[in-house]
């Protein structure tokens, strides 16, 4: 970032980090083994719609890289938008290691095709407390927060998840600033 840019209020964006993601593979033992929590089959990597005149040419290489990743795995991807018109690819796979590799292979091709700036998020579900768990990975910081929804609205459970952060920063990349902790409510996984 330059002077200009400090001058006129313009901030560079961070390139995506994917390569973080893998931490949840093995914090994987630790959540269901500890703390009782199952991963699901499905995940999600999380991006912001793109400009018209991205528009056109992004559609296509989305489908040709959904379609490569399905083939380069057993994962089933689906793509879908949300209310706030975000995009999801929905990726579902019964072996979570494979889920982790589809998602990160998914996010790999996002940047390398030059939508880095996009990615948003990948969410993991995580079952068996008394709501679901989602550990959601921030490509810009490279890091992990738990997000748990109570199901009553848009309400969550934030000592459920401080506690979480307590149990799991040892083994994952846990983001320690509070106020980036984004709720991705009404979540498709």
């Amino acid at each position: 970032m330059g002077l200009t840019d400090v001058l006129f209020g313009r901030k560079k964006l961070k390139k995506a980090t994917e390569e973080k993601l893998f931490a949840i593979t093995t914090a994987r033992i630790t959540l269901e083994t500890e703390l009782g929590l199952k991963p699901s089959v499905d995940a999600a990597v999380i991006f912001k719609p793109l400009s018209a005149s991205e528009f056109v040419r992004a559609e296509n290489e989305l489908q040709e890289l959904l379609e490569a990743a399905a083939q380069d795995s057993h994962s089933k991807i689906e793509r879908r938008g949300d209310a706030f018109g975000f995009e999801w690819l929905i990726i579902r796979d019964n072996d979570f290691e494979e889920l982790v590799a589809t998602v990160h292979l998914v996010a790999s091709e996002l940047v390398a095709r030059g939508f880095g700036e996009q990615l948003l998020a990948a969410a993991f579900r995580f079952n068996g407390g008394k709501h679901p768990v989602y550990w959601i990975y921030g490509f810009k910081r490279g890091a992990f927060w738990p997000f748990i929804p109570t199901g009553e609205g848009k309400e969550r459970d934030n000592a459920e998840e401080l506690e979480l952060k307590a149990k799991m920063e040892k083994e994952l990349p846990v983001e320690q600033d509070l106020t980036r902790w984004l709720a991705l409510f009404d979540a498709p996984i």
